[in-house]
Formats: C-alpha cells, structure tokens, sequence
C-alpha cells in the first residue's frame, strides 16, 4: 500500500500540529510548533511550513496521498481561505492553495477546528455511532460541529455548528468575533481565568492565572473560582440546549483543555442544562466528555481527508487551483 497515509494539520491559536495518519486512525509521525498569532500572516505561514517540512522529511512522506487541514475558524472551505478569531493576521487568508504549495500539489481538505473534533469523535470517540450530536471544543476558544442522520455535517462554508459565536448574553461583553455575549466570550479557557481575577481569585505562589489554575481552585472549593466555572457552564449549557432544540441532539460531547477540568465543569454544566433543556423532545440530551483529546483536529482531518470514508464531511471537498 503506498498511499495508505495522509497528513494532517491542527492549526489553532497556540500550537500547530502536524501528523501522519493511518487509515486506521494510528498516528505514525508527529510534528508541532507554537503558533506566532500575534505576529505578521507570512511568520504564521513559516510555522506551518516547518511543520509540513518536518513531516516530508520522513521516508513514510512517500506514503501520503491527500493532505487534511483543520483550523480554526471562521473557515471557508468553499474557498480554502481562512479567518481565525484568535490569530488575527490571517484575515481570508489562502491557505489551502498555500499548503498544496507546500506539498507539491497534494490535494488538500480544509475544516474547521469544531468540524474536525466532531469527525473525530464519530470516527472513534464519544460520538461513535451517534446519529445526531454535538461536539465542542472548549479551550482558548469554543469550536463546535455537527453530526446529523449518522454523520459530520459541515455545512457549506464548513462552520456549521460554530456554537462559540452563539450569543447568550444578549447585552454581554464583545466579543472579538464581532457579536456581544458569545458563548466563547464566557465559557472558553482564557475568560474563565478572566472572571474569576476580577472576582478576586488569587492565584498561588506559582502565579499560574491558567484556566486550568482556576480548575484547581475550584476543585479545592474557591467560591470565586467555583462561581467562574459555573457562569461557563450556564453559557454553554444555554448553546448546548438551543442547538438541541434546533436541530434535536441526543448527545453533546464536550473536548478540550477546559474540559480537563473535570466535574468541576461537567457538574454544574448537567445542573444548568436542566433549567434550559426543558422541551419534552430535549430532556434526554446526555452531556459527556470526548474520547480523542489532544489528537481529535489531526485525527478530524485526517477523516476528512481520507477518501471514501464514511465519517468524511459532506462538504469537505479537495480545493484544486
């Protein structure tokens, strides 16, 4: 088999990741950098490229047949263009059509970061053999996608099922997006920590202002720190019940760095669930965590990127000059 392998990327506003990856799922080579998101497109484009370098330096290069890009978002795969909240130097950036420079000419896929989690999780995580799901992605930011009548349903730009930029603040905060109030404006890692220093947390002699610091305390019963994770579970507990009355989820899945806080999220997210879902065809929604972890946006675009998968997205066509 000499295309048994495509390659993958996970670009988000911290790390770049790059892979290479089986039919199976089985991660073969790695690759990563962090993500200079304050710096100028073309710096931001260099990491990327030493990324793909590293990859196709390997003999197992040979064996890579198509090229997966998960980003985050917004994304238009429609286009190959990109426009990532959180690295705003790339503004309808043309990425796709960069990254087949890059490799030569591979063809390549493009879907967001929510998207790719989502594939993920159906191909080989909490979604698995669902039907109807959402998955998030909580972390730096909040990233989500959908899986409908069986699978990922990216939508025609590939950013259906962007749960974070869903407002449930409706005078809240601005949010870099645009929007006031997002979900991602309340729940996601960095406005977590946020909330909780302008309550008066402190943090320990370390310093650590980390949402996963945070976590700690609240896990330790920090009333400031408690009251933060409870004010994102209310906010993701609201997206998490209208989508489920939108569009009839069984189940939400729920991934990233936030989410390794636990129960100190999961508990008070199942309490303000049941305040919000409360429509007789939503009171059966299960809230669980994700299986993938770290891996979920490179293993989510290697799944798109693999023909003739059947957890491939709809919409995730390769994108040729």
């Amino acid at each position: 088999m000499h295309n048994d392998l495509v390659a993958a990327l996970d670009i988000g506003g911290t790390k770049i990741a790059g892979a290479l990856v089986d039919r199976d799922g089985r991660i073969c080579l790695r690759s990563q950098r962090p993500t200079p998101a304050r710096e100028d497109a073309e710096t931001v484009m260099g990491a990327v490229e030493s990324v793909l370098a590293d990859l196709g330096a390997s003999p197992l290069w040979r064996r890579a047949s198509a090229v997966g890009v998960a980003s985050a978002g917004p994304v238009d795969a429609s286009t190959g263009t990109v426009s990532p909240v959180n690295v705003p130097c790339w503004r309808d950036f043309p990425l796709v059509s960069r990254v087949r420079r890059a490799v030569g000419g591979l063809p390549a896929v493009l879907v967001g970061d929510g998207v790719a989690m989502t594939a993920a999780e159906h191909w080989q995580g909490a979604a698995r053999g669902c039907a109807n799901a959402l998955c998030m992605v909580v972390s730096t930011g909040v990233g989500g996608g959908l899986v409908i009548g069986g699978r990922p349903h990216p939508g025609p730009t590939g950013n259906a099922g962007h749960i974070g930029h869903i407002s449930v603040d409706l005078d809240g905060d601005p949010c870099p997006c645009g929007g006031r109030g997002c979900v991602e404006r309340i729940a996601s890692g960095p406005n977590i920590a946020r909330r909780a220093l302008a309550g008066g947390w402190l943090p320990g002699p370390d310093g650590d202002t980390s949402a996963a610091a945070v976590a700690a305390a609240a896990g330790a019963g920090d009333p400031v720190a408690v009251a933060s994770f409870a004010r994102a579970a209310q906010a993701l507990a609201a997206g998490i019940a209208a989508t489920a009355a939108l569009v009839e989820i069984e189940r939400a899945v729920i991934g990233g760095g936030v989410a390794g806080a636990g129960e100190v999220l999961f508990a008070p997210l199942r309490r303000s669930l049941r305040d919000y879902a409360t429509l007789s065809f939503v009171r059966r929604l299960t809230v669980v965590p994700a299986l993938t972890g770290a891996d979920a946006g490179l293993l989510g675009a290697a799944a798109a990127a693999s023909p003739g998968r059947r957890d491939e997205p709809a919409a995730a066509i390769p994108i040729r000059p």
